[in-house]
């Protein structure tokens, strides 16, 4: 999800995936799962049917334990970064190969109780935000600005509407000043709600000091 195509290619370059990248500018994506930050997952089966609605896609809070001398987090955390990532990959596996009998496939009522809260300021936030992109990419920026901050009040958990009118470093990641002290914010509560699967961490790392 990035209005910036261009800001986005490097990193897919990087990748080099073996299928198609499809950049979501208005967000239209994020908005019919209820997706609010990335790297999030929506599981669909074959029928099209969800079985698990929008989560943390196996990532963790590890960045918050950051050290900004070194640029690496302790050991301890970033073990428990690489115990997420295995568990939900496994996860994914289990659930191709047995599908419906999967113990991480969630019925048709598991699956209303995860899906998010919507209400209306979420869903005028959303119109907001893309009259806003609209208005960057014609060049009004602070109109644009304007839309996307109060996109942003009204829909405060998405970090995803608050990145795209964030300022952003070099490499076009919406990782500076600002995005910190939003992060320092949270004190203890979670940057990236904790995903209902066995094995995977509840709590997050100690905030950045």
């Amino acid at each position: 999800m990035d209005n910036d195509i261009e800001a986005a290619r490097p990193w897919i370059e990087e990748a080099k995936p073996t299928y198609p990248v499809l950049i979501d500018r208005e967000h239209r994506v994020a908005e019919l799962y209820d997706m609010i930050n990335v790297p999030q997952a929506v599981w669909i089966d074959e029928q099209g049917r969800m079985v698990r609605p929008a989560e943390n896609a196996g990532a963790f809070e590890a960045f918050r334990a950051l050290n900004f001398e070194t640029g690496s987090v302790p050991d301890a955390v970033a073990a428990v970064a690489g115990q997420a990532r295995a568990t939900y990959l496994a996860a994914i596996g289990d659930w191709i190969e047995k599908g419906a009998d999967s113990i991480h496939a969630f019925d048709d009522a598991t699956v209303r109780l995860h899906l998010g809260d919507a209400n209306e300021d979420f869903a005028h936030a959303h119109v907001l935000f893309r009259l806003g992109i609209y208005l960057r990419h014609g060049g009004s920026d602070s109109e644009a600005d304007e839309c996307l901050a109060e996109a942003s009040r009204l829909h405060p958990k998405s970090w995803n509407i608050w990145r795209q009118a964030a300022d952003t470093l070099e490499n076009g990641l919406a990782a500076g000043p600002d995005f910190w002290a939003r992060v320092t914010a949270l004190g203890t509560e979670h940057y990236y709600p904790p995903v209902d699967m066995a094995g995977m961490p509840k709590d997050p790392p100690p905030p950045v000091g």
